[in-house]
């Protein structure tokens, strides 16, 4: 589950939003301007900040700004200009995506997830935190894996697909998304690669193999 923060002015949008985001089980919490959700993202944490680029009081840009002084949220910023110059700027300001309106709702959640999942996977490298799942323990500060307390001998390529997996558990990743994250968006190949590398790492897990689940059409799950 996700708590949302929907910033826009216009009722109907944030209304559209909050429906999509409760159909997927997740907390939406509302703004109707910039000013609102500074002082919203001060008081409280999210997962994730949708803004409206065009706002009375405060436009999204400049609330962005501001809330990124004193929170890694991530932010979607939401516009009816898709001129090349405002996404740009959008980028500058730390804006994580930007979606031109009208939009897909359906699109919308999708890129949602992509966000705060990338998210996660690199807040959980940076704080050098040790992901524990029984026997099965990842220690980002020092690169290593250890199986009931024995260090697990893992290639640099299985061990970054095992953390993101780990630092998104529960999330269900497509192949396409796991190939961008942990190969690059230059990676020249197909998602068999992905196929081959699971199987690789399931066997360098051994009684922990199942923690990695197939979903079936879709991609993989980390299930703790």
């Amino acid at each position: 589950m996700y708590k949302i923060l929907i910033v826009d002015d216009e009722a109907d949008i944030r209304a559209v939003i909050r429906e999509y985001a409760a159909f997927e089980g997740h907390a939406a919490f509302e703004a109707g301007d910039g000013r609102e959700a500074v002082r919203l993202c001060r008081e409280q944490d999210f997962d994730i900040v949708i803004m409206d680029a065009m706002m009375p009081k405060l436009d999204g840009f400049s609330a962005c700004k501001e809330i990124k002084k004193s929170r890694d949220i991530p932010m979607l910023m939401l516009s009816a200009r898709g001129e090349e110059y405002d996404k740009l700027f959008g980028f500058e300001m730390g804006v994580d995506d930007y979606v031109v309106k009208p939009f897909s709702p359906k699109e919308l959640m999708a890129r949602i997830r992509v966000i705060v999942s990338r998210h996660r996977g690199r807040a959980a490298a940076r704080e050098g935190e040790t992901l524990v799942f029984g026997g099965l323990e990842i220690d980002t500060a020092g690169r290593a894996v250890r199986l009931d307390g024995q260090k697990a001998d893992l290639t640099p390529r299985e061990y970054e697909l095992l953390v993101y997996l780990a630092a998104n558990r529960g999330i269900a990743l497509t192949r396409d998304k796991l190939l961008n994250a942990v190969w690059g968006h230059d990676f020249f190949g197909d998602d068999r690669t992905v196929d081959a590398q699971i199987k690789l790492l399931r066997g360098r897990l051994g009684p922990y193999r199942d923690h990695i689940v197939t979903l079936r059409g879709v991609g993989y799950k980390f299930e703790a």
